[in-house]
């Protein structure tokens, strides 16, 4: 199944991770901390209250200066992933919000990896299901953001661990390709 189906097929809570997960695993582009977004991945448990999205992302995006400063691509697209994520946590709001995301991480891999943006590209394409020819760090950022869902739809609530463990591992790489990349580029 191809990523774009995976997010079609997710319900609310798979898109909310979805979104947040990939959101979760560029946080070094804005500057913040590993736990940054921890009380917003808890919002999203089971027994969480209702209000406790809205506030946690208010407070994350505190945290975080949803006002980008920087002309870098890269942390322009992260910056966008956190200014549109809904406040309001509907199925139709967070769909919107996790294709996005989902697209914009993949850029942001794209880029990190040296290439050229060209508005999405290889990244839309690789989404739709054809992984040819991909570079090792957007195809595993495609890897991850499958599991995510695969992990939430398979296991709900309680997949928020493994998504949220996925989502770690690829923070440290997308931190290793940036440190690699500002190490190139001098």
């Amino acid at each position: 199944m191809s990523l774009v189906e995976l997010i079609a097929q997710a319900d609310e809570r798979g898109l909310a991770v979805s979104g947040l997960a990939c959101l979760d695993r560029c946080v070094p582009l804005l500057g913040g901390d590993d736990e940054v977004l921890r009380p917003l991945w808890s919002s999203l448990a089971e027994d969480a209250a209702a209000g406790d999205w809205a506030e946690r992302l208010e407070q994350a995006r505190g945290k975080l200066d949803a006002a980008p400063g920087d002309t870098d691509e890269p942390v322009a697209l992260a910056h966008r992933m956190l200014a549109t994520a809904p406040v309001e946590r509907s199925l139709a709001g967070l769909r919107e919000w996790a294709d996005a995301c989902s697209l914009d991480a993949l850029r942001i891999h794209r880029l990190l990896d040296g290439a050229a943006d060209d508005g999405g590209g290889p990244a839309e394409v690789c989404r739709e299901g054809e992984a040819d020819g991909l570079s090792p760090l957007l195809a595993a950022e495609l890897r991850r953001q499958m599991s995510v869902l695969e992990l939430v739809a398979a296991h709900g609530p309680a997949g928020l661990r493994g998504a949220l463990e996925v989502s770690t591992e690829g923070r440290r790489v997308l931190r290793a390709a940036v440190s690699r990349r500002s190490r190139r580029d001098g």
